[in-house]
């Protein structure tokens, strides 16, 4: 992908294996965000899978509740999942969860769903696909308010509560896919694909968008986490590729051309993404062609 030389609409349709590398102004080949992110995603699920089986002691578990070098780490909505089903709390899991909440408060709240989720992996190549056949009049896309997905979150911990039993894990595609990687075969990744047509004939990262509780979870710190986007006006042309390759494209509102008198008015440059629906993807910056975009640590002037 070239983004500074190519069309906008050159860009936003690339090809999805074009995706993962692009040429930088002086016209080396430079890997994406996107490329950046998957290697992530496969070296953090890599070491899960190694160290079951070759017994190398180092990420062991999955990802709902493992250990770093022996050190416990769970996930936070799995230890409100926990705590729900057992009325106890467990001095492991609150120090599991405790620990990667305060890991993803500097990180980024939702990072986790574009940097760790494996199903995010799935996720994008089923969002290609869905792209190309709405762009072919093959089918429509459906949106829906996301704040269905607060509904979903409150579900599935009151069935826990009732049932004694982590309901949601029995449908969780993190999980299955998890467990798929470390432990092997189970007629449970059947579902996953299940869910993966469904975001792919139906409605674009629907999982992800409306009813994933471990999501929702990291929103929710999200807005507060100290790593954001910032996004510069200065520097910004309003092309709108940005837009079209953000699946969380409401929050970039704030980059739209109509608040830019307001800004000027208040002597405003930049913007920070505050909404915690970012996962700080990166998939905005690019195909930016003005590298509009960028990261900011919010602590960096206290370190």
């Amino acid at each position: 992908m070239d983004r500074y030389n190519a069309s906008i609409k050159e860009i936003v349709n690339s090809s999805f294996l074009s995706t993962f590398t692009y040429k930088n102004q002086k016209g080396k080949r430079r890997l994406t965000i996107r490329a950046w992110r998957w290697i992530s995603i496969i070296l953090i699920n890599l070491a899960f899978f190694l160290s079951f089986f070759i017994d190398i002691q180092f990420l062991e578990g999955t990802l709902n509740g493992s250990r770093l070098l022996g050190f416990h780490l769970i996930d936070p909505f799995t230890a409100i999942e926990i705590f729900a089903t057992t009325h106890q709390i467990h001095t492991n899991v609150i120090i599991g969860s405790v620990t990667l909440i305060i890991f993803y408060f500097l990180a980024g709240g939702k990072a986790y769903c574009s940097w760790v989720c494996p199903y995010g992996l799935l996720s994008e190549i089923g969002e290609y696909i869905h792209y190309r056949l709405v762009k072919k009049k093959i089918i429509k896309e459906r949106k829906f308010n996301p704040n269905i997905r607060f509904f979903f979150w409150i579900a599935f911990i009151v069935a826990a509560f009732v049932d004694g039993f982590l309901v949601f894990e029995v449908i969780n595609p993190i999980g299955i896919i998890s467990r798929f990687i470390v432990y092997g075969w189970s007629l449970a990744i059947v579902w996953v694909f299940v869910i993966l047509l469904f975001e792919i004939f139906y409605s674009r990262r629907a999982w992800c968008k409306y009813i994933c509780p471990v999501g929702t979870t990291y929103n929710l710190l999200g807005w507060v986490s100290m790593t954001k986007v910032k996004w510069d006006m200065d520097k910004c042309d309003h092309c709108g590729a940005c837009f079209k390759a953000c699946f969380e494209d409401h929050v970039l509102e704030i980059a739209k051309a109509k608040y830019d008198k307001d800004r000027k008015e208040k002597g405003k440059k930049t913007e920070i993404i505050v909404n915690g629906d970012c996962t700080l993807c990166g998939r905005c910056f690019d195909v930016c062609h003005t590298d509009a975009y960028n990261y900011e640590f919010r602590l960096k002037d206290l370190v």
